[in-house]
């Protein structure tokens, strides 16, 4: 089980607020005060999990197209983008699903007590 400073809690949220560039500037500034409320609540709890992660790999389909110009013809292998699966090892927050839902929930209360509508639009 890895170890994190006592300031991780703090980098988190600044990370999760840079992140957070969706709605209004009024929206972000409730979330952000649900976000450090509920990170109380509901601190987050780390584990090292074992995840499936794709990336993308080109590879030939066996087929080749051909130009000619003049009197060179100059002939290319057509590639196609395939999805790779692979297994990687990340640490993942088993509490953040709990807690989402949560901050969302607070921040549209927030902005309809403030502005009358749950997305903070003046």
């Amino acid at each position: 089980m890895p170890i994190y400073p006592k300031s991780f809690p703090v980098l988190l949220i600044v990370g999760i607020v840079l992140l957070s560039s969706c709605g209004t500037p009024e929206y972000r500034t409730e979330k952000t005060h649900c976000e450090a409320e509920w990170l109380m609540k509901i601190p987050p709890v780390y584990r090292q999990e074992v995840v499936t992660k794709y990336r993308s790999q080109e590879r030939p389909t066996g087929r080749t197209t051909c130009t000619t110009t003049g009197t060179v013809t100059q002939c290319d292998q057509v590639m196609e983008t395939i999805s790779v699966p692979y297994t990687a090892v990340e640490t993942v927050d088993i509490r953040k699903r709990q807690r989402t839902p949560q901050i969302a929930s607070c921040a549209a209360r927030a902005c309809t007590a403030k502005y009358g509508n749950s997305a903070c639009e003046r």
